[in-house]
């Protein structure tokens, strides 16, 4: 009897040890979900990202009129209700052209980031658990990147490649690799030295795997936090290089393309620089207030 018993009560205490994974992760998420909640402005802003990534899903379902077609008859003309932001020199609408642009200015700033995330997070953690000359290069070649200017190495780089999205996207990953490399690394320091990771390396576990499997789980809150944070200075990095005339086509429906066209007409039909710049400033205000949002709902430090 007494041995039933034992055996039952093991059976219980194994199904209740897997069973708690899923209960933590559950917990970790409500826990996180709970403290984002409480950010009031970026609640706000998270849902006008969302729509904003709906807007560019369905944008060619969404524009009221052809981005690209003419209306001589209505060329700068200001907001109304045929029109309701207006219409550019050649009397296409404006609000079109915003629609279809989302697509085109995200896609490209997303892009970008997503790519500098990639590889400065390689390199942070091959910096931060090996160390030694391999540390050194990686941090050198880091500080040569962040003595120049965001904005002037992008151009750099576009003018040695040349004009076009492409190359913008290039050179807005290029500037953003030394900050997740150099972020990336302090954390990886820190979780080398951990416990789980000694105990790890004493089993006789690979370097690879005890990367991949212990530190850079780790590493996810910062990589997500800097990646939000990240999108909005890619956004306004590749507007610039448009507006300079580096980046998309001034036929293209880009944001920064529109600013650049539209400053001609300032004087005249100023709705057709302030929608462009409002909606980039928008866009850029809330995908910071998100990621600050987020650093404090993933930060365990925070108590809310």
């Amino acid at each position: 009897m007494s041995q039933q018993s034992t055996t039952a009560e093991h059976r219980s205490s194994g199904g209740s040890g897997q069973e708690a994974a899923p209960a933590k992760r559950k917990s970790a998420m409500a826990e996180f979900i709970r403290k984002f909640s409480k950010q009031k402005l970026s609640l706000v802003a998270g849902i006008f990202i969302i729509l904003l990534l709906l807007v560019a899903i369905f944008g060619p379902y969404l524009t009221p009129y052809d981005p690209d077609a003419p209306d001589y008859d209505s060329m700068l003309s200001g907001p109304s209700l045929k029109h309701w932001a207006g219409t550019d020199e050649y009397g296409r609408d404006i609000l079109s052209r915003l629609i279809e642009g989302t697509r085109l200015s995200l896609a490209v700033s997303l892009s970008a980031v997503f790519i500098a995330a990639f590889f400065g997070t390689i390199l942070g953690l091959l910096s931060g658990f090996y160390g030694k000359w391999l540390d050194r290069l990686i941090m050198r070649s880091s500080d040569v990147l962040f003595s120049f200017p965001d904005i002037l190495l992008a151009i750099g780089i576009v003018a040695i490649l040349g004009p076009g999205l492409t190359n913008v996207v290039i050179a807005v990953a290029v500037f953003g690799i030394p900050s997740f490399a150099r972020m990336i690394r302090s954390v990886t320091l820190s979780a080398k030295e951990t416990l789980f990771v000694e105990a790890a390396r004493s089993m006789g576990a690979k370097d690879r795997r005890i990367i991949w499997r212990h530190i850079f789980p780790e590493t996810l809150p910062s990589v997500i936090v800097n990646v939000t944070m990240k999108i909005g200075g890619a956004i306004l990095a590749a507007s610039s290089l448009s507006f300079l005339g580096m980046g998309a086509k001034p036929t293209e429906p880009d944001w920064g393309a529109m600013l650049s066209m539209g400053r001609d007409y300032l004087s005249i039909a100023p709705h057709v620089v302030y929608f462009p710049g409002l909606i980039i400033f928008l866009t850029v205000l809330a995908f910071n207030l998100v990621g600050d949002g987020l650093q404090d709902a993933l930060d365990p430090k925070m108590k809310n």
